[in-house]
């Protein structure tokens, strides 16, 4: 967490100063990074109250879409390295919101899947999470809160191929 802070700072200090007055905005970076920053700031409260970490938090997020077949996966999935969930795994298995059972068809493998109290401590989270959201879209017209909502789900679901254009190559 305390990388995703440093990194967002940096950009924010950086990004800020950045305008081209040309085109007349900011970089979307520049325009995201203090929104992301705020976010996760109202979100940290919410999650300890939850006992959950923003990466844990993560994961019960993608469980609760549905299991997934190894940590690998899942650590792709959320952009973690898979080193780095394991203490996040066991946490959430210690505290009985996920579960890890061997995979029958191989015995190497953890099928990862989120308990009914993973679930309800997602949820509970998420709907507290939405609510301080709720306060900050209420800032915009009906019609900008639809706009921004639609717009951002469109981009967020992007591949980040697109995102970032092709790889440059030497």
């Amino acid at each position: 967490m305390q990388i995703i802070r440093s990194y967002l700072s940096l950009c924010h200090c950086y990004l800020r100063r950045v305008t081209d007055r040309e085109v007349g905005r900011r970089d979307l970076a520049a325009m995201m990074g203090p929104l992301m920053r705020s976010l996760v700031a109202a979100e940290l409260p919410v999650l300890a109250a939850h006992g959950v970490s923003m990466w844990g938090y993560a994961v019960l997020s993608t469980l609760d879409e549905g299991p997934v077949r190894t940590q690998t996966a899942l650590a792709e999935a959320i952009g973690a390295d898979k080193t780095r969930i394991i203490a996040t795994l066991d946490e959430l298995q210690e505290a009985g919101l996920i579960s890890r059972t061997p995979d029958p068809d191989d015995r190497r493998v953890r099928l990862l899947s989120i308990t009914d109290q993973g679930r309800r401590v997602r949820r509970a989270a998420m709907k507290e999470i939405q609510a301080k959201e709720d306060r900050i879209l209420a800032m915009l017209t009906p019609a900008d809160r639809r706009g921004f909502l639609r717009a951002l789900e469109t981009l967020s679901a992007l591949p980040v191929e697109d995102v970032a254009g092709p790889a440059q190559s030497d």
